[in-house]
């Protein structure tokens, strides 16, 4: 009995350093095909170093391979990245103080030259961001007068800035999509009397619309005028031309009415009558007529 025990034990201890082995040596592969692949999420580049020495950039979603223990996997943002600067004073080219409120938006677009000189920082990017879009603000304000300035608010400003910063950023593997002003305010003590030179601005702008509508409406009126004398002085000639014309017909008609000696006289004697009845009107009439005078024919019936 007791010499089957002893032969069984170191038996078991084998069989027991055996399961153990086993495990550890399954522990290990699991964990070598554990770090032999990673995943690229949507919108990130995997950067796949070696030693230090970036080797490859996978730029697309999903499972990838890798050699384990030596090789090592830094994820990189693909996608519009945020950042708002603290406002800052800036001076324009006519010397007038104002105060810029700039917001950013970059993007990495080469991961590998990122890696290498920003170490892969996105706090070291935004801080490259924050002082190229102070110095593009600067430049470009400092290059143009605060009414300039003002006039230009908005995209064309957002386009001279960008542009300006985008000069310095490139080396970092970064671009600056935008770099725009959110506020662009003038300090309290120069407030009021910007304000009154801009309603004075705008009144004048006013003024002269007001005047140029008013030239065309005088111009309207007279081209107006002018059409309505044209057209008077057609239609009076017209008129004129029609009366000669009726006035012609007429000695015509007459002509032909009274176109014997006998019609004649007796077209004299009703034109006499008529003359007379038109001097007899009113009251207390005294006519005075010459001897020969068609009246005084036709009164005393002279031949």
């Amino acid at each position: 009995m007791n010499t089957e025990m002893n032969t069984g034990r170191p038996a078991d201890g084998k069989r027991l350093f055996s399961r153990g082995l086993l495990l550890v040596l399954l522990f290990l592969l699991l964990l070598l095909l554990r770090s032999s692949f990673f995943t690229v999420r949507m919108n990130y580049y995997g950067v796949v170093t070696q030693f230090g020495k970036i080797v490859r950039v996978e730029p697309n979603a999903g499972l990838k391979l890798k050699l384990p223990l030596i090789q090592s996997v830094s994820y990189v943002p693909k996608t519009l990245q945020v950042y708002d600067i603290a406002p800052s004073d800036v001076i324009t080219r006519d010397k007038k103080s104002m105060i810029s409120d700039n917001y950013i938006l970059w993007q990495i677009i080469d991961p590998v030259r990122f890696m290498q000189t920003l170490n892969g920082s996105i706090s070291g990017a935004q801080d490259r961001c924050s002082v190229a879009s102070y110095n593009a603000t600067k430049n470009v304000i400092s290059s143009m007068s605060q009414d300039d300035i003002i006039a230009a608010r908005g995209e064309k400003l957002t386009d001279l800035i960008t542009e300006d910063a985008n000069s310095s950023i490139g080396e970092y593997g970064i671009r600056i999509a935008k770099t725009a002003i959110k506020a662009l305010d003038l300090p309290d003590d120069n407030k009021e009397a910007v304000y009154q030179r801009m309603i004075s601005e705008r009144n004048n702008i006013a003024a002269a619309h007001k005047a140029e509508g008013d030239s065309a409406a005088q111009k309207i009126r007279n081209e107006t005028d002018r059409e309505v004398a044209v057209m008077n002085a057609n239609a009076d000639k017209e008129a004129a031309i029609l009366e000669a014309e009726g006035e012609q017909i007429y000695m015509q008609t007459l002509q032909n009415a009274y176109n014997t000696p006998e019609k004649a006289d007796f077209y004299n004697y009703l034109r006499s009558l008529d003359a007379l009845k038109a001097s007899l009107r009113g009251e207390n009439k005294t006519v005075i007529l010459d001897k020969d005078s068609e009246l005084a024919k036709v009164l005393y019936g002279v031949n």
